[in-house]
């Protein structure tokens, strides 16, 4: 399995394009199959600057949505939260 990492969010996109194409051609996915392939660093440091703990873990938000998606032949991981894709790819 790659090892997806943190890319970007879409409030500063690298790609407009693959932005617009990952949101508009996604498949949901649960929590698990997501963890199973993001780099787990990046995950946990994106989840404590988004403010949850061990108190409030997120995969309890059910507001947050995963997703995955292809754009010119590369698998893309993404996550919603209030609004705001963040993006990992393979690195």
């Amino acid at each position: 399995m790659k090892n997806y990492k943190y890319q970007y969010n879409c409030v500063n996109p690298l790609d407009t394009e693959e932005l617009f194409h990952i949101i508009d051609n996604n498949i949901d996915i649960t929590y698990n199959t997501f963890l199973k392939h993001v780099n787990k660093e990046d995950f946990a440091a994106l989840c404590e600057e988004l403010g949850y703990s061990k108190d409030f873990h997120i995969k309890n938000d059910w507001h947050v949505s995963y997703h995955r998606a292809k754009y010119e032949g590369e698998t893309i991981y993404f996550m919603c939260h209030s609004a705001i894709e963040y993006i990992f790819k393979a690195g």
